[in-house]
């Protein structure tokens, strides 16, 4: 709770007028999981592409994609709240919404705990709060028990493959650097000066990876990887997995899952070692 006080003193003016509205427009996939995490599905009109989560939130009007946005649609719905990614959704655009008067509140979690933050302060636009107070709550639980878990276990080097073709992965503390560190993982691009760095397969096995992740949309095929058995360790071993990509690439409430499903790697890796 004292937690939730500081976030609201850091965002006096907003939240001193913040107080349940009646129609949402939500231009990212995590905002819109996000808003029905907090008890805002009934009052959402219309959504980005690909917010496919919850199962209701798939029949939202679509005004927004990796293009842009729908301006002339969106000033027509005259919304009473707009949720957008800060970084994500155009910049000019969003200056612009509000310009011509929209309220939005912009939403990029930047660790795991302002996940249950943001939830806390998208309540405040709830009829009533308890739903966004109850999921928030149970996060930080989750997420207290994975990190009491595995504080003080053994790091295990690993490589995230964003994408196949071009390789991708993320590097420093860019999102989902997060899970990975919060379960003992170690980066073996995290020193990269890029956030998001195509890399090539010889520099992967110059670093050496115990494990190597992909995702459900962007799979780290093992096929890929077979040719250099001898050379890498993840390889040689078969500590090649595959996460929910929704669960993990998306800083919402089922990020917790994500978590639970690389600790639990991780932990089979070192396992393994013993």
């Amino acid at each position: 709770m004292r937690f939730a006080a500081l976030c609201l003193l850091l965002f006096p003016a907003f939240f001193a007028s913040a107080q349940p509205v009646k129609t949402i427009i939500s231009l990212s996939p995590h905002t819109t999981e996000m808003a029905y995490a907090a008890g805002l599905g009934d009052k959402l009109i219309a959504a980005s592409d690909y917010s496919d989560y919850p199962e209701a939130a798939k029949s939202l009007e679509r005004v927004a994609n990796y293009r842009g946005i729908k301006m002339e649609r969106i000033v027509a719905l005259q919304p009473d709240l707009i949720l957008a990614w800060e970084g994500g959704n155009p910049t000019r655009e969003m200056t612009r919404l509000e310009q011509l008067g929209f309220k939005v509140f912009y939403s990029n979690p930047k660790s795991l705990e302002d996940i249950a933050a943001t939830l806390e302060q998208l309540g405040q636009f709830a009829n009533t709060p308890e739903q966004a107070q109850h999921n928030a709550q149970d996060f930080r639980q989750r997420l207290d028990k994975l990190r009491l878990a595995h504080k003080e276990k053994q790091p295990v080097s690993y490589f995230y493959q964003l994408s196949t073709s071009p390789i991708i992965t993320v590097a420093g503390d860019n999102w989902p650097s997060q899970v990975f560190s919060l379960c003992g993982g170690q980066n073996i691009f995290a020193n990269s000066t890029v956030a998001y760095p195509q890399v090539s397969q010889e520099q992967v096995i110059i670093r050496q990876p115990e494990v190597i992740f992909g995702t459900s949309h962007a799979a780290a095929d093992p096929s890929v990887w077979n040719n250099w058995r001898e050379q890498l360790p993840a390889v040689e071993k078969q500590h090649i997995f595959t996460v929910t990509s929704d669960w993990l690439n998306r800083p919402t409430p089922r990020t917790i899952k994500a978590a639970e499903e690389v600790c639990q790697y991780l932990d089979q890796v070192r396992e393994s070692d013993l």
